[in-house]
């Protein structure tokens, strides 16, 4: 029961927190360099594969042995590491391979999404605790 309410709360906090980053950080950097590639409505399918599949390698990874160590700052730099990593990934291949990618547009996303990752994994594993603790601590 515990990793079902781990995972339903990192997934609110990394959705609402990324719709915020990407309409306020991530896209208008994005619309400067490659604003005639980006849809006006991104498609949902990909995007909740992605989300779903993220988060999911986000609790094995960090989450879940933070939860298990009782270590939420242990979440918060794990999860910023593994951001960092696959944010990094995508952003560096980019600019290896695509014509008009900027370093400002890895420096944003890269910078986001170690922070997001951070603290979505944190925010989730302190959530957690605390629902949990309330759920077994008799009143």
């Amino acid at each position: 029961m515990q990793t079902i309410i781990l995972y339903v709360i990192t997934v609110v906090l990394f959705l609402g927190l990324d719709a915020i980053g990407l309409t306020r950080l991530v896209r208008p950097v994005f619309e400067e360099n490659i604003g005639h590639l980006l849809l006006d409505d991104f498609r949902l399918g990909p995007a909740a594969l992605f989300y779903m599949a993220f988060v999911a390698g986000l609790l094995w990874f960090v989450s879940e042995p933070a939860l298990r160590d009782d270590a939420p700052m242990q979440a918060l730099l794990n999860g910023a590491i593994l951001g960092f990593l696959a944010y990094g990934t995508y952003e560096f291949t980019s600019l290896a391979v695509m014509r008009d990618w900027s370093m400002r547009m890895v420096a944003v996303d890269v910078a986001w999404g170690t922070v997001l990752t951070g603290v979505s994994a944190w925010g989730g594993v302190v959530l957690t605790r605390w629902i949990s603790t309330a759920l077994i601590t008799p009143v």
